[in-house]
């Protein structure tokens, strides 16, 4: 993502660079119309974690409080990469699922509409 500075002079250091992450990377990850989560979630993730481990151990910390979350058919997840449709490698890597520094990843899960189906 591109910055225009207010000044032409400027020249500021990125505070989020990957550098700055002791080996991890941000994963911004965000659950389509399951607004009891306003925003996707950034975490610092090891690129090597595999997808699956993702899905198995991360997940349910972010998303295991919220009632449908039982009841995703991980099978039937639409998953989106920088907005465009993907099927991850559950094998592997984030880094080899094209997920790197900042990404976006967002799932999207059919027949579950949200908190009492009132998502849009």
């Amino acid at each position: 993502m591109s910055v225009q500075a207010l000044r032409a002079d400027y020249h500021g250091t990125m505070k989020d660079a990957v550098e700055n992450f002791h080996g991890k990377q941000l994963l911004n990850i965000g659950w389509d119309r399951h607004l009891m989560f306003a925003a996707p979630i950034c975490l610092p993730l090891p690129p090597e974690l595999p997808f699956e481990a993702l899905v198995r151990e991360v997940l349910p910390g972010l998303y295991g409080q919220h009632p449908d979350f039982a009841r995703i058919d991980w099978a039937q997840v639409q998953w989106l990469r920088g907005g465009e449709p993907f099927s991850p490698e559950p094998s592997a890597s984030l880094a080899d699922n094209g997920l790197d520094h900042k990404a976006v990843l967002r799932l999207r899960t059919p027949g579950l509409g949200g908190l009492y189906g009132i998502g849009f």
